[in-house]
């Protein structure tokens, strides 16, 4: 049964009332000494367990060559031919305008910049020379896009985050300032609210006529194929977007198998235009001479093609659809009607985004964890770990099982229900 906590509507000794019995909740729920981290992101080791025959992929017998190029030996800088298929078959971009460089894509996202940083895009100065360096930042965000830009003192510049996408009136206008030299995105089930990018708001970031000229969208894609149910979101390709609009030199665009196969483990890639590519081929050439080439030969064995994909993630929506069902159901029925509080209910990605009353979230990270369950620090998925509002949480289900994920939401529910009846409480004075 459903109860709506409507504490606004409430009267004074009703709300004093509530809050002594909300109080006795979480003194009850500390009693039983939970602890459990929900901070990141993680698969589950049900999740990991489902690729294990990609271990069995490749023997001491097994041939290493790959239509011509030799896996095991020194050579074929950007990567083997069917490593660069897969990987642009996850993007949905050509083939030809993909690098595969390594494990991680946040490692190539990093290189990026310390290519922009130290020798400039396409022979413009190097950013690490100019006096003001700035990056959009569609928040909430991801924490660690922003931590990146923040470790070479670039200015990052929050953008709202609407329902389809980043406020493109602001990004527009921000833009025409020459300083501003990039954007961070992830345009499908963003992290942290789920959403995907709509396809008016692609079509508005490939018409986008920055003054930098080496202004450059961080298109991250991470969960380009990371959907919950059998008919997902679907995103408007980006460079074929830019294609209609005339063609230019915009978007570096990521992605990797780490949260398809084996994190921190799987391949990673880098799509551009041509130009673009040449440019960063040449600084990746001075700092390898290639990446593990056994490992892309491996995955793109063991996945084939992009149906071969589509099975497994089908395989990973098993596990963890019934984790974003148990965190939509609780805080269905443990916080509806509270006033100001809100949560996504993404159709792919790993999180849930959680919006409460001004003022609200990091008292309810410090409550939660006073109780036994560590969230993902209030503020994180703001540039600096500043939420101007104190409000945005996001929710991490994958990791922990089910009976502990219910565990966990039943500390967040009863957490975030005393906060918010205090807060209304100070509101009256």
């Amino acid at each position: 049964m459903i109860m709506a906590w409507d504490f606004a509507s409430m009267g004074n000794e009703e709300l004093e009332a509530t809050i002594e019995r909300l109080e006795a909740e979480v003194a009850e729920l500390k009693s039983k000494g939970i602890s459990l981290d929900m901070a990141r992101g993680k698969p589950s080791p049900e999740q990991v367990d489902l690729s294990r025959s990609l271990l069995d992929v490749l023997d001491a017998t097994s041939d290493l060559h790959d239509e011509g190029a030799d896996a095991a030996n020194y050579g074929v800088p950007w990567g083997i031919p069917s490593a660069k298929r897969l990987m642009a078959a996850i993007m949905g971009c050509p083939e030809g305008q993909v690098v595969v460089a390594g494990a991680s894509s946040l490692n190539i996202q990093f290189d990026c910049l310390v290519h922009a940083w130290v020798r400039g895009i396409r022979g413009h100065a190097p950013w690490g020379t100019l006096e003001r360096v700035a990056f959009l930042c569609p928040s909430p965000g991801y924490d660690r896009h922003f931590a990146m830009t923040e470790h070479f003192g670039i200015e990052n510049i929050p953008v709202p985050l609407e329902g389809d996408g980043p406020d493109m009136d602001m990004v527009e206008e921000l833009v025409r300032d020459p300083a501003v030299k990039g954007m961070w995105v992830v345009p499908k089930y963003q992290n942290p609210t789920g959403i995907t990018f709509s396809d008016e708001v692609v079509r508005r970031i490939a018409r986008l006529e920055p003054a930098a000229s080496d202004f450059r969208v961080f298109w991250d894609n991470a969960y380009a194929v990371h959907d919950l149910l059998d008919e997902g979101d679907e995103l408007l390709e980006v460079f074929g977007a830019i294609d209609e609009e005339g063609g230019r030199d915009l978007v570096y665009e990521f992605a990797s198998t780490s949260k398809i196969t084996f994190p921190g483990s799987g391949i990673a890639a880098v799509a551009a235009s041509a130009a673009d590519l040449a440019d960063l081929e040449e600084t990746f050439a001075i700092e390898r001479v290639c990446a593990d080439k056994v490992n892309m030969l491996r995955h793109a064995r063991y996945l084939p093609d992009l149906a071969a994909v589509r099975a497994h993630m089908a395989r990973e929506a098993e596990v963890l659809r019934p984790r974003f069902e148990v965190v939509e159901r609780s805080l269905e029925e443990g916080l509806s009607g509270i006033e100001d509080c809100s949560w996504g209910t993404p159709r792919g990605g790993y999180f849930v985004s959680f919006r409460g009353p001004e003022g609200s979230a990091k008292a309810i990270v410090s409550l939660c964890r006073e109780v036994g369950v560590t969230l993902t620090p209030a503020g994180a998925t703001w540039p600096g770990g500043e939420d101007p509002k104190d409000r945005d949480l996001r929710i991490a289900p994958s990791y922990p099982t089910l009976e502990e994920l219910s565990a966990a939401m039943d500390v967040f529910c009863a957490c975030a229900r005393l906060v918010c009846a205090r807060l209304e409480r100070r509101g009256r004075g």
